[in-house]
């Protein structure tokens, strides 16, 4: 299995997504400032990975503080500058906040050494649990798909943006798994080409067949009946189904509600949001203009050209065949399916 981070007695290792496919590098990151800054900069990505990220960084944080004299306002910093990291992934503050809540329930009543080691042995639960969610993803998933069928997928839901095993590619890796032959066509996903630099790459190493195409050549596949079922990730999604994700992946759910293809959305209860009504609340980061006019440091655009560069974008639940998490698979009405898996995840 792919390892995406791991904590060691060293500090959170990662794999450095950015040097894929020619590179495989795993770095170690012994600040909590040193994994903020791999979060922001892509060394890794994905929601659910940047969460366990975000605890990790946490942990390490408060592990490396010398004494307790300032705890509450050390421990609230640390915090604080993993919350200025990405904005639109649900997971990223979700991670934080359960850290935030074992913090306060230890806090002045455990001493410091144990407290370091139950943030520590927080989050590297939150790693296992991810990878089994993933599987439980999968397992759910997998059921939508058929021996034979040809599934796009949009940007980089494996393994790279999870602790391990992945959410689109979970599904996919499930039905793999349950026997079924199945084909990937992977958009390259411009302009950070997850697809091209990541999905395939995966693939490859599982040996799952995939073919990589530009992101502009999906419509002309779907017309063509190559292509049976999209399925993509998401990082943050709305109580009413609405879904962000990489950008492109609206584009793509268009296309295939046009060519009476299903759209499937994979990613764990984690990444709703239960403070928003719909879409448009998300809040969208805006990357680095040069991620657009820039291809390893060659440019690629006149110098005096307007840019814009959202990271994401929103696809409507009307366009959204199924939302598969680790509970089941939400349909429509998404509402009330979405509200009983809650109900379910606060059982547990």
């Amino acid at each position: 299995m792919i390892k995406t981070i791991e904590w060691t007695e060293n500090g959170v290792v990662m794999i450095d997504q950015r040097l894929l496919p020619s590179e495989e590098v795993y770095n170690t990151y012994a600040t909590v400032d040193e994994v903020a800054d791999a979060i922001v900069t892509m060394v890794i990505r994905g929601a659910p990975a940047i969460g366990v990220a975000a605890a990790m960084g946490i942990a390490l944080g408060v592990n490396n503080l010398v004494d307790d004299n300032n705890l509450q306002s050390d421990f609230e910093k640390i915090c604080r500058i993993m919350h200025s990291t990405r904005p639109t992934a649900k997971n990223l503050f979700w991670a934080i906040a359960r850290m935030e809540r074992l913090f306060k329930n230890l806090a002045g009543r455990t001493p410091f050494v144990s407290l370091k080691e139950e943030l520590i042995n927080e989050a590297i639960a939150m790693h296992q649990e991810d990878i089994e969610i993933n599987r439980r993803i999968g397992k759910y998933g997998q059921e939508v798909l058929s021996s034979g069928d040809t599934v796009l997928t949009h940007c980089n839901a494996g393994a790279l943006a999870t602790a391990g095993y992945g959410t689109a590619l979970g599904v996919i890796r499930g039905a793999v798994e349950a026997g079924k032959a199945i084909n990937v066509f992977a958009d390259e996903t411009r302009p950070f080409l997850q697809g091209s630099r990541l999905t395939a790459w995966e693939l490859a190493h599982d040996d799952i067949p995939c073919t990589l195409i530009t992101d502009n050549m999906a419509g002309w596949f779907m017309k063509q009946g190559k292509i049976n079922c999209v399925i993509v990730g998401a990082d943050r999604i709305a109580p009413n189904g609405d879904a962000a994700n990489k950008i492109g992946t609206y584009s793509v759910a268009v296309l295939a509600k046009a060519h009476n293809i299903p759209f499937y959305v994979a990613a764990p209860i984690s990444t709703f949001d239960p403070d928003i009504s719909t879409g448009e609340e998300i809040p969208i980061e805006q990357r680095d203009t040069r991620e657009v006019t820039e291809i390893n440091g060659r440019i690629m655009a006149p110098g005096n050209i307007r840019i814009e560069n959202p990271a994401f974008d929103v696809t409507p639940a009307s366009l959204i065949s199924g939302i598969i998490t680790e509970y089941g698979i939400a349909r429509v009405p998404f509402p009330e399916s979405i509200a009983d898996f809650f109900r379910l995840a606060e059982k547990q």
